[in-house]
């Protein structure tokens, strides 16, 4: 098994071109430069997840299977109905908001935007924002209060804010012009979508309506579960025995 930091996090070179299309070519290059084989599984997480959607787009000749946990959504896409769309994204703090406007429609605004005291600002960022679930709240608290969540953060953008999270904001919540996730074909391997009913980043409503209208996708809503599932316990053994015994697609 083999985590690594997508480009501009951590010590991985930052990409000023990064797009879901080259998250997905890194993918490859890296299980060519580690010689992990033809075909190897993909796990992704939260606003990592849009790797996922690009590898089933980009490379779905090198995949075995790919697990999603809670991927996150562009509120514009598409494919989403634009009513409901609307109205959940309406329902999060104005910071955020006003954060994915700008990411959507002056990407290049967005660093110096996140970076003005007195303007509306993601609320991700800072942890600010309370969670609606119980277990995610605690570990959010834990996390401020005993330095865990700062300091993390420090290691995944030492190379800068710009590079790593501002950036991926662009790619996640820009315009995607090559393709949306509900464009997709089914790829010849088993895709699992994992996805916490008490999600208060995702909301489960438009991840139900995407893996329905996908059809081929086998969507795992896990109750009383909230955004970050690699907390929950067990869910991580869960996962990989559900991704690892799942038979290719025909």
């Amino acid at each position: 098994m083999v985590a690594f930091d997508r480009a501009g996090y951590g010590e991985s070179d930052p990409d000023p071109r990064r797009s879901p299309e080259s998250a997905a070519l890194d993918i490859q290059d890296l299980a060519d430069a580690l010689g992990l084989g033809d075909k190897f599984h993909l796990v992704c997480s939260s606003l990592g997840s849009h790797a996922g959607w690009a590898a089933v787009r980009y490379i779905p000749h090198r995949l075995a299977g790919l697990a999603m946990m809670a991927p996150v959504i562009n509120y514009r896409w598409r494919g989403l109905p634009r009513g409901l769309a609307r109205q959940l994204y309406g329902r999060q703090p104005v910071g955020d908001q006003w954060s994915l406007r700008v990411a959507y429609y002056a990407p290049w605004l967005l660093h110096w935007w996140m970076s003005q005291p007195w303007l509306p600002t993601s609320t991700v960022v800072d942890g600010s924002a309370p969670f609606p679930n119980a277990l995610d709240e605690k570990n959010r608290v834990m996390a401020l209060s005993n330095g865990m969540f700062h300091s993390r953060a420090r290691l995944a953008t030492q190379q800068g804010v710009q590079e790593s999270f501002y950036r991926d904001m662009t790619v996640m919540f820009g315009r995607w012009t090559d393709f949306e996730p509900t464009d997709l074909e089914k790829p010849p391997f088993p895709v699992h979508l994992f996805q916490g009913d008490e999600d208060g980043v995702v909301p489960v409503q438009l991840q139900r309506h995407i893996c329905n209208k996908l059809g081929w996708v086998s969507y795992h809503e896990l109750p009383g579960a909230g955004h970050f599932l690699s907390a929950v316990p067990g869910l991580g053994d869960r996962i990989l025995s559900t991704l690892l015994s799942s038979p290719a697609s025909a």
